[in-house]
């Protein structure tokens, strides 16, 4: 009886696994039956929260300026406002959705803190909700280089509006960003060309008082002056060589003036009209904006759960538990023969016992 039963368990270690799992066949039958109906129990909603899904997808916009990509006469400064953005523009806008801006706004809105069950008086309160936010709600950029949100919540309404509102926080928060600059950069413009514009205003003044003088252009007014003079002069009308003196006198007087405000004023004018053109894009950029994406698909309430998928959690928890049951049937059997064997070098021999 001990040889059968120890040359079965030898027989173990060699042949298929199949034939030792098929003698165990009802235990084992009965452990997956058990573990499937504990994990449907256990993954029902009585033991965890269900979760629904929602999603926007995003893509990015190449220009971020309005005035360069619509006002701008410089080819290289355009830029097509209906070009999708490229792995820059990508990077940004996921920087963007992860910034605190965008989820102390979110909070804030939704009452996070309330609906995700955190005690407000808690000492990490903070901490717990910035994870609880995170884990429900992230961002992750596609294969086609566009943006996904994608939101879980137990409320399959809230998901679907806290990723809509994610998308629209998005325009906000990066138009405010660039307004805080654009405006700064306008105020400067703004300051320069005023600046330049009254500079211009007072030379035009200096040159009109000049020209009340009879100066009106110099270097027309000296050659003309001078070729009369040498002709009243062969004439010898002293007369008149005295009127022309006057007048070179004027000129010699106010010319040179006349010549460093004309040429001056004239720099200043180009100058000005290439600070209006900035002062112009400046202005729009700190008053105007556009939308910084491409929404593809806004987020729609889930009509079916997305977590937990409770027949992968069946399968896991049946195949687990088989497993687990294989090797503690395993380890019995090891120890069995152990047992066995020592009961057998232990029993006294038959012709022992006759020699006895």
């Amino acid at each position: 009886m001990f040889d059968n039963k120890i040359q079965g368990v030898k027989d173990f270690d060699s042949t298929n696994l199949g034939v030792f799992l098929y003698s165990w066949r009802k235990h084992l039958i009965i452990v997956a039956i058990a573990a499937c109906i504990l994990s449907v129990l256990f993954s029902s909603s009585w033991f965890i929260t269900p979760l629904y899904k929602s999603s926007v997808i995003l893509f990015p916009v190449s220009s971020n300026s309005v005035s360069k990509a619509l006002l701008s006469d410089q080819p290289s400064a355009k830029s097509d406002i209906l070009e999708f953005g490229e792995d820059e523009q990508t990077e940004q806008m996921l920087q963007i959705l992860n910034s605190g801006v965008i989820r102390d706004k979110v909070v804030e809105k939704f009452d996070l803190m309330k609906h995700y069950g955190i005690n407000p008086g808690s000492r990490f309160k903070n901490t717990l909700l910035i994870r609880q936010y995170e884990t429900n709600i992230t961002f992750r950029r596609t294969e086609f280089m566009a943006v996904k949100i994608t939101v879980m919540d137990k409320d399959p309404q809230m998901a679907a509006d806290i990723a809509n509102t994610i998308s629209e926080l998005l325009d906000s928060t990066k138009n405010s960003m660039q307004l805080e600059r654009a405006v700064k950069g306008f105020k400067i413009v703004e300051k320069e060309y005023f600046k330049l514009r009254d500079e211009i205003a007072s030379m035009e003044d200096s040159l009109r008082k000049i020209r009340e003088h009879g100066v009106f252009d110099y270097e027309t007014q000296s050659e003309m002056m001078n070729q009369q003079l040498a002709v009243e002069i062969a004439k010898g009308n002293q007369r008149g060589i005295d009127a022309l003196n006057k007048k070179l006198d004027i000129l010699a007087k106010y010319g040179g003036a006349y010549v460093s405000i004309r040429d001056q004023l004239e720099h200043e004018k180009k100058q000005l009209s290439s600070l209006k053109a900035k002062y112009e894009e400046a202005k729009v950029d700190a008053t105007e904006n556009l939308p910084q994406k491409f929404v593809v698909e806004s987020a729609f309430k889930a009509e079916r759960k997305s977590y937990p998928i409770r027949w992968v959690i069946v399968v896991v928890s049946v195949i687990a538990s088989l497993l687990i049951a294989t090797l503690v049937i395993i380890s019995i059997e090891k120890f069995s023969t152990k047992g066995l064997l020592k009961t057998k070098n232990l029993a006294p021999k038959k012709q022992d016992i006759y020699s006895e």
